[in-house]
């Protein structure tokens, strides 16, 4: 996680917690106690018709999570169990009343785990030392600002950037890192914006749940939690990475994050961005 952040990557703890953390060190330590499984509070589903273990989108398309399972292994899914993926979140929540339960109207938790209680900014800035370079305009680099380091930073964002908006309309975003001249991009929102919308990309370490894929194929991907399944053509390149194109441009893509990807609503596997066109 440290690792990612110093080279300018935007990782996903939370993918890689899944797989190493939750189903692999402790579904381990499962094991080896004697017990046969490990129930999750996601929302996925598996599939009771498949030959293999297979993981399915939740039942709640608002709070589907079947992206954060995108890197887990087939031996891990044959161990797993999400005994509330058939469930809408009302309907659990209805049924955590009615149980007295007293964590039943808890608000939904937000941030990682193991940090605890604090802010992702102030964690990194224990760990990850600062190192302040030029906040410039991707258009012409112009320079706007200074940051503190590049690693509180994402592709995307637009709130906490320190360079205010000279237009009541207009609000500036990060479109990109400049890792060689410590610069941060920005530009203002929209479709011209530079770098900020991307008609393809690569993927590697990529982790399959079941068969392996045709070495060229159509299917579909999620590019982020919450964003829809999209179609994309699936080309393989060797040694676990393939080459993406979307249909249509797609907003905001980081490297170190997560490309979940689908046939309809089962989950195919995934791969991390590690180049972005």
């Amino acid at each position: 996680l440290l690792e990612g952040y110093q080279s300018g990557a935007t990782p996903n703890p939370d993918v890689m917690c899944n797989r190493e953390i939750k189903f692999g060190a402790f579904l381990d330590y499962a094991i080896d106690q004697g017990f046969d499984s490990v129930a999750t509070g996601h929302y996925a589903r598996l599939d009771p018709t498949a030959a293999t273990p297979s993981i399915l989108e939740g039942a709640d398309p608002n709070k589907d999570q079947s992206y954060f399972l995108a890197l887990m292994k087939p031996k891990q899914i044959a161990h797993a169990v999400f005994p509330v993926g058939h469930l809408l979140k009302p309907d659990l929540r209805k049924r955590a009343l009615e149980a007295g339960l007293p964590n039943a109207s808890k608000k939904d938790s937000q941030g990682i785990c193991f940090i605890g209680n604090i802010k992702m900014a102030d964690f990194l800035r224990e760990y990850v030392p600062d190192r302040p370079g030029p906040i410039l305009r991707a258009e012409d680099d112009k320079m706007l600002g200074e940051h503190r380091g590049l690693h509180y930073f994402t592709i995307g964002q637009r709130k906490g950037i320190g360079v205010p908006s000279n237009t009541d309309n207009k609000n500036y975003v990060v479109v990109g890192k400049d890792k060689d001249r410590n610069a941060l991009l920005i530009s203002f929102e929209g479709r011209n914006a530079p770098k900020l919308y991307s008609d393809s990309c690569e993927i590697s370490n990529i982790s399959l749940q079941g068969d392996p894929l045709p070495e060229r194929c159509r299917i579909e991907c999620k590019v982020r939690y919450r964003d829809p399944r999209v179609p994309i053509e699936y080309q393989q390149t060797g040694d676990g990475k393939a080459s993406i194109k979307f249909e249509d441009s797609q907003r905001a893509l980081a490297i170190g994050q997560i490309m979940a990807l689908y046939d309809g609503p089962k989950l195919l596997g995934g791969g991390v961005y590690t180049q972005i066109n």
